[in-house]
């Protein structure tokens, strides 16, 4: 676990379907989970700060969602269009894009690779929480797209995705708070920003 900036926890823990490392975050003045994993510290380590919310960017990020609300009574938020596919699995808390969300974050639509993706802007902390629309390889690589096999339409995703992040790069933020990757702190806005406007062509 370490503090990214002043109450924004981020943490990687090996995803056992993918095989691979994912991002989660805890904000702890609002005490709002996001695309949790349960960290290598464990479940005790949330005992004082007592989690009440969890913010899901993607149908397919509720990863340890259950266990953190099993544990603590934390209420699970969704996208409306993904409450199909996590029927079952808990009691969920859907929202619409546009929603204010428990620490006064924002959903915003990015939808292109699943209908409910979704982009939390959070003002307090002057960031931008992502899901599968943008991940980052590795702590020296730039952002770029999820792997082609992961887009129905490849082409027609991507160009959604960089017209979803433009509208993003309107918002006031600093920071890019990843599920896949290492955040981007203090110059995350410039690295969306060159995102977007890389060659279309090389991806």
């Amino acid at each position: 676990m370490r503090e990214v900036s002043g109450g924004v926890w981020h943490w990687t823990a090996l995803h056992p379907g993918l095989g691979v490392e994912v991002s989660s975050y805890f904000l702890d003045e609002e005490r709002v989970l996001i695309d949790p994993m349960i960290p290598r510290e464990g479940l005790s380590w949330f005992n004082d700060a007592s989690p009440q919310h969890i913010l899901l960017t993607s149908r397919h990020h509720d990863r340890d969602s259950w266990r953190f609300q099993a544990a603590f009574g934390c209420r699970v938020h969704c996208g409306v269009d993904a409450v199909d596919e996590l029927d079952g699995r808990g009691p969920l808390e859907p929202f619409a894009f546009g929603t204010r969300l428990p620490g006064e974050i924002v959903a915003y639509e990015i939808g292109a690779i699943f209908p409910d993706e979704t982009a939390f802007h959070i003002p307090r902390h002057g960031s931008i929480a992502c899901g599968d629309g943008v991940i980052r390889r590795s702590a020296r690589d730039c952002l770029s797209f999820v792997p082609d096999q992961y887009m129905e339409a490849p082409g027609t995703t991507k160009l959604r995705l960089r017209t979803a992040y433009r509208a993003v790069l309107e918002l006031e933020f600093d920071t890019l708070l990843l599920a896949h990757g290492d955040p981007i702190v203090g110059e995350g806005k410039q690295a969306l920003k060159a995102f977007v406007e890389r060659d279309f062509g090389r991806g």
